[in-house]
């Protein structure tokens, strides 16, 4: 996974992403199931975010951390060799994600990248490798930032997921 070029008009749909109406309101509550959508249309290989925002998107399955059950989501991805680096922002909100508790509580996970699925096992970056991997996140998606000063104070995590 490359980082995709961007285009002009996908920098002015991430400007309009990072604003606290279009996150808390309409992404929110939307956009993964959108996001699903196209995925199962294009078998995997395309995601509306991608589409739209120029953003790399993977489908995490995490274990359900009080259910047991599969639970799937797509996600932006950062790819680090390997590795790939997810962004527990909650899209600013004052908690962290669902899938955030389920990789703690179950760090095997299985990951889909563009039609392929492999396993993979999540840990949280250690603070000597979190600055890094959020100057990467911030490369793709500078709405990072805006997220981070309206998280209520919380650290936004950094997951780093190894192939296993």
């Amino acid at each position: 996974m490359e980082q995709p070029s961007i285009h002009w008009w996908q920098r002015i749909i991430q400007r309009l992403a990072m604003t606290r109406a279009m996150s808390s309101g309409f992404l929110s509550k939307y956009l993964h199931s959108m996001d699903g959508a196209v995925l199962k249309w294009s078998k995997g290989k395309r995601s509306l975010t991608t589409l739209l925002a120029g953003l790399p998107v993977v489908v995490l399955t995490t274990t359900g951390a009080r259910s047991g059950k599969p639970r799937t989501t797509p996600l932006a991805g950062y790819p680090d060799g390997e590795n790939i680096i997810l962004v527990a922002s909650s899209l600013g909100s004052n908690h962290h994600p669902g899938w955030y508790y389920n990789l703690k509580a179950n760090p095997e996970v299985q990951l889909s990248i563009n039609g392929q699925t492999g396993k993979y096992v999540a840990r949280i970056s250690d603070n000597s490798e979190r600055e890094g991997y959020w100057q990467l996140a911030l490369s793709y998606y500078p709405g990072y930032l805006a997220y981070e000063k309206r998280c209520g104070g919380r650290e936004i995590p950094i997951v780093v997921l190894e192939p296993n």
